[in-house]
């Protein structure tokens, strides 16, 4: 099988197929259900969110959600990010590069919208996924995020 994964719309046509996504059961703590995050996706403002399905061949794979250009404080201040808000790697599908794809997506997406910075959060423990995040080359600023941790990756 050859891989060659691409990033589809949510649309009402594959909606059931996004919110069917489910990551290893010891995951769960780490990542919000898809559902989840699609809820948020629609509160907030247009164009906050950047909700995507991770599609290799006719096989959904997996779910990412970027966030664009926040109030990272939530105060009206002036510290804006953007960076991954959501990783969702079907279980039968990880290890297989998708995950380091969504990344590299995002990525590109910030570049191309004149970001400098992809910031991301993660809990720590043994089932997290701060090892990957880390291989990808991200790196810990030291702040938390709602007892997250928060990474950042350089994008120049």
């Amino acid at each position: 099988m050859t891989f060659a994964p691409r990033l589809e719309e949510i649309t009402p046509g594959n909606f059931e197929t996004a919110t069917g996504i489910r990551v290893r059961p010891e995951q769960e703590f780490a990542v919000s259900p898809v559902m989840q995050s699609l809820a948020e996706a629609y509160v907030h403002p247009a164009g906050v969110a950047w909700p995507r399905l991770i599609v290799d061949g006719d096989r959904t794979v997996g779910f990412l959600m970027a966030f664009l250009d926040i109030d990272w404080r939530a105060d009206g201040g002036s510290l804006r990010r953007s960076g991954l808000w959501r990783l969702n790697i079907a279980a039968d599908a990880q290890g297989r590069g998708y995950g380091r794809f969504a990344v590299e997506s995002v990525a590109a997406e910030l570049r191309r919208r004149g970001t400098k910075e992809l910031y991301v959060t993660w809990h720590e423990g043994p089932d997290g996924p701060a090892e990957f995040y880390l291989k990808l080359g991200f790196r810990r600023t030291g702040e938390l995020s709602e007892e997250e941790t928060v990474g950042v990756l350089d994008l120049l």
